[in-house]
């Protein structure tokens, strides 16, 4: 059961699901990113079980090579997103939670461009590209976003405002939450 949180949260990490709009006339579109090869039943894993996923992939188009716009989570994110180099929007390194800064709202995202076609879009996992309001996916073409908006062993920002029923691992305390950042 661990292992399947760890895959899902894995697999969510910045996986971006793309819910179509009109199912019967447009397909649907989910991105994955920071998912290892053998975390999905069609890629040969033989301990994780995703039915739908594999249905999915079975009756659909699978991309099984992919090359990074970065070596590193946020400029690779803002490349997969944009479809530019991560040098034309913004250059912006890794971001950690002390940043101020993060994907420009203004620059159009791959959400953006599916909106147009009638998709509903949604951000699910590590986001990553700056947890201020203003560089959240919901400013940045998503409808919606469930997830932790930069790497998961960073700590948190004591400033970030939290949903109500946020559950958090036991010893948190704001300002001293440990992670490896």
């Amino acid at each position: 059961m661990k292992r399947l949180l760890l895959v899902a949260l894995a697999f969510s990490f910045a996986a971006m699901s793309f819910v179509t709009a009109q199912a019967s006339t447009t397909p649907n579109f989910i991105m994955a990113d920071d998912q290892g090869y053998e975390d999905l039943g069609c890629f040969g894993s033989p301990k994780i079980k995703t039915p739908h996923i594999d249905r999915m992939a079975k009756e659909g188009m699978r991309f099984t090579d992919f090359h990074s716009g970065a070596s590193v989570c946020t400029p690779s994110r803002a490349a997969l997103l944009t479809g530019c180099y991560a040098s034309r929007v913004g250059n912006l390194g890794v971001l950690f939670p002390r940043d101020k800064r993060g994907l420009n709202p203004d620059e159009i995202t791959i959400a953006d461009l599916l909106k147009t076609k009638g998709y509903a879009t949604a951000c699910i996992g590590k986001w990553h590209l700056g947890h201020l309001k203003e560089f959240l996916p919901t400013s940045q073409g998503f409808d919606t976003y469930f997830g932790v908006p930069y790497s998961n062993d960073m700590t948190i920002d004591a400033t970030q405002p939290l949903a109500n029923d946020v559950v958090r691992r036991e010893g948190f305390r704001p300002g001293n939450q440990g992670g490896s950042h």
